[in-house]
């Protein structure tokens, strides 16, 4: 077969390329000649290299080669995982098409797409098509959708590596595998950062074996200077939150001195607090600096990326929301404030500076507290070895496959043999047992073993062997309910006087009284009512503000950079060539020596303090919040099976505390027996209640069944009501069918993703090859204190806290004979 660098549609797109006094990488190269030879296949590269335009450019080379080949109508998916991506995209596609002379229509479709331009692109469809997973599934939910596809030569999936290990990507198989039944002789495209399982993702994502797949690296690396920011002084008892506050003014001359840059936090609240911190520190900051998160009006976002685009805006304080691949190339540097727990997290951040792929992508790290040094020499480490985060792809989720069934009843229809082979080719349900299918098909059709009493949840009918959705009330109901992003109901935020500013939670609006004031866009707001499922609210000239906590906005803390934290750790004792945070921190370091304890590796620490407030037992396994709310409950309840007793639980990303009001009898506990990996699973159902957390999580899996709809026809439940209709199914399940797959999915779920019980099994192991550390100090230690601080926050207001904890502060240290 030729090169493709003999081909006429290389020779052009070659031309194009110089025609900005640039030319291809290697590795865009070499995607064009892969699609040229047939293959479909993952192109890894950093962020900045060109990654869309190698694969972009492989379908127009292929089209400028084979015209006859293509017919009128789509002829290219654009899998993208944020929609503030897709606009950016399609600006770059469609001046290059233009450039290049091709008269191919650029088309977005996703949930902010304006109904008329839906119903354009659903007569005509675009040449281009850039589409959320979720939105394509509602493609396959209209009648004669297959027509759409009829021509379609590739899929490409958008930062993969995001999708991946999400049910979004499962979403994503499943459509790939519909639209390689619809379109024969498919290629399938992957585009990625660097992920620590990257020949998984390709299977993943090509799991055909008819597909000639293929993974194509660039060999360019990306070149990232980290900077830590450094505070002035430390406290030797440091407490999450308050010191990056106090560092503020150290951003406005890194601001001063950049073009544009980018603030990242790591939560929507921590956005808005601190867009209004940085306003106080730098007043000539406003009209310059403007706050970036999912919650904010859509208007507002897209006003705020063409600022970004055009240089207009100094700093934007901003969320995940621009974690991606968006290419502002004014950016020059970005800034994150607290540990981003996470590697890959951190370097897909620092990309978003110096995008040009000869440019050194610069990023400052400020800590909220004083041991997050330790995590920037870490992030440092890791980032310097390459050792990415991997992501582990999810199986048998059947809520995702029902949901995708009735889709397809709702749309066209489908014959349920045909459907079978389509799903189980996909990765996520190539363990699917026969068995297994036919009681999905019985629970769409029938409601399963004891819901056919309920015309609700007879949703599909086979006519003629074609299951279909017949019922235009439960086809209207699913389309308005289809996704797999569960959250609480959002409630829009407007002003009296009119004009939308952005959303909330209804869990954080339900906890306001008229008069009450909090933070939304940068604006401090005056709540005056709820009307209709809005938020009605009026400006305030108040200074102080509430500040909306979103759920999930914490972090956990990867296995990786825990692996790392530990090492630094370890090098804590000999600072003195070990960076500039180690050396920082050695006033902090010599108190955690002298009163306690530094472990090693190969040590496992614990501490023991007794105060007014009871006996403390603190446990350190470095393994992130997530794994030792887990741990910590165990912990305490093979305690109790020896000596009665009950604690109180705190717990951070390094360690965790048991509280109680009487000591524990070492003699008769065997420690190494406690944090054993023996009867892990029976003994956290045990400690945790898991069928209490199984039932909280079959809530969100009743939604995306569709057990229980969030949307009424645009009015939205309440957590409260979705919890209670969802638990009453789910006893019900308990009860009366306990072979059910969505019951059983739920515990599976709770084990493995909310519990980490495999995380939590290696973490045992290791502290099991370790040596106990058992110590008892006078006093709460540098390791212990921020711990502790940490379970007073839900019962103090911010200034009572920060009284509380000086007292505290000031009380251990004259305990531990030291001075701060």
């Amino acid at each position: 077969m030729d090169k493709i660098q003999t081909t006429t549609g290389y020779g052009i797109v070659e031309a194009w390329f110089q025609s900005s006094g640039n030319r291809p990488f290697a590795f865009q190269q070499e995607s064009w000649e892969r699609f040229h030879q047939g293959y479909s296949g993952l192109v890894i590269a950093p962020t900045g290299l060109g990654k869309t335009f190698s694969v972009f450019f492989s379908v127009v080379i292929h089209y400028l080669n084979y015209p006859n080949e293509y017919g009128n109508g789509l002829k290219l998916i654009w899998i993208t995982p944020l929609r503030a991506l897709a606009k950016d995209l399609a600006r770059a596609m469609s001046e290059a098409l233009e450039q290049l002379g091709l008269d191919w229509e650029v088309g977005v479709r996703n949930g902010d797409t304006p109904a008329a331009e839906r119903q354009r692109q659903s007569k005509r469809m675009p040449d281009v098509l850039i589409i959320t997973p979720e939105s394509l599934h509602l493609l396959f939910a209209q009648k004669n959708n297959t027509a759409y596809f009829k021509y379609l030569k590739c899929v490409a999936v958008d930062e993969w590596h995001e999708l991946l290990g999400s049910k979004r990507g499962v979403l994503t198989e499943l459509a790939i595998s519909r639209l390689r039944h619809i379109a024969g002789g498919l290629r399938i495209w992957g585009i990625s950062a660097t992920i620590g399982n990257i020949d998984e993702a390709l299977q993943v994502l090509i799991p055909y074996a008819d597909h000639a797949k293929t993974i194509v690296r660039a060999r360019q690396e990306k070149k990232t200077e980290i900077i830590t920011i450094l505070p002035d002084e430390i406290e030797i008892l440091p407490w999450a939150g308050h010191l990056g506050t106090k560092m503020a003014a150290s951003l406005v001359p890194i601001i001063e001195k950049s073009r544009t840059t980018l603030v990242f936090t790591n939560t929507r609240g921590q956005s808005e607090l601190w867009y209004q911190v940085m306003l106080t520190v730098a007043p000539d900051l406003a009209g310059h600096l403007a706050i970036h998160h999912g919650s904010i009006d859509m208007e507002l976002r897209t006003w705020i990326e063409d600022m970004l685009h055009t240089g207009q805006l100094k700093a934007v304080i901003c969320t995940s929301s621009l974690d991606l691949g968006v290419d502002f190339k004014p950016v020059d540097t970005v800034i994150q404030i607290g540990s981003p727990k996470g590697v890959a997290r951190f370097l897909q951040r620092a990309g978003r500076s110096g995008h040009s792929p000869f440019e050194t992508s610069k990023i400052y790290f400020l800590p909220t507290h004083s041991l997050e040094l330790v995590e920037a020499a870490a992030l440092k480490e890791a980032a310097q070895k390459a050792v990415i985060e991997s992501r582990t792809p999810l199986v048998q989720t059947f809520d995702v496959l029902v949901q995708y069934l009735v889709t397809l009843a709702v749309g066209e229809g489908f014959e349920q043999a045909d459907v079978y082979r389509q799903v189980t080719q996909t990765y996520a349900f190539s363990y699917m047992m026969p068995e297994e299918w036919q009681w999905i098909l019985k629970f769409i059709t029938q409601g399963g073993e004891v819901l056919s009493a309920y015309e609700d949840f007879q949703k599909v009918v086979v006519e003629e062997g074609i299951y279909k959705v017949k019922n235009r009330r439960i086809a209207m109901m699913h389309r308005m309910n289809l996704g797999v992003i569960v959250s609480d109901p959002m409630l829009k935020v407007k002003f009296l006087a009119g004009g939308y500013i952005g959303m909330v939670e209804e869990y954080f609006v339900s906890k306001l009284k008229p008069g009450d004031k909090f933070g939304l866009a940068g604006k401090i707001l005056e709540f005056v009512m709820i009307k209709e499922m809005t938020v009605l609210v009026k400006k305030s000239n108040a200074k102080r503000a509430i500040t909306p906590s979103w759920l999930g906005g914490r972090l956990p803390l990867s296995s990786n950079l825990s692996a790392f934290l530990r090492h630094k750790f370890n090098e804590a004792k000999n600072a003195g060539n070990k960076g500039p945070e180690l050396k920082k921190l050695k006033p902090l370091f010599e108190h955690q020596q002298q009163h306690s304890h530094i472990p090693k590796d190969d040590e496992f620490l614990i501490e023991m303090i007794h105060t007014r407030d009871g006996h403390h037992l603190f446990m350190y396994p470095f393994e992130g919040r997530l794994v030792h709310e887990v741990m910590s409950a165990l912990v305490a309840y093979r305690i109790s099976r020896t000596q009665p007793i009950s604690f109180s639980m705190a717990m951070n990303d390094y360690g965790f505390e048991l509280l109680s009001d009487q000591p524990i009898d070492f003699d008769k506990i065997d420690m190494l027996e406690i944090l054993s990996a023996a009867n892990l699973t029976e003994d956290i159902s045990r400690s945790i209640n898991a069928a209490e957390m199984a039932g909280r999580k079959f809530r969100d899996i009743a939604v995306i069944a569709g057990l229980v709809m969030k949307n009424y026809a645009g009015k939205f439940k309440t957590d409260k009501n979705l919890q209670s209709s969802a638990g009453l199914i789910f006893r019900i399940f308990e009860q009366y069918d306990p072979q059910n797959l969505l019951m059983r999915q739920a515990f599976e779920e709770v084990f493995y993703q909310q519990l980490e019980e495999p995380r939590l099994a290696a973490a045992l192991q290791r502290i099991q090859q370790s040596r106990l550390i058992i110590v008892n100090a006078k006093a709460f230690t540098p390791l212990s204190f921020p711990i502790k601080v940490d379970s007073l926050r839900q019962d103090l207001s911010s200034e009572a806290l920060d009284e509380k904890v000086r007292k505290m502060q000031q009380e251990a240290l004259q305990r531990a004979g030291s001075r701060n």
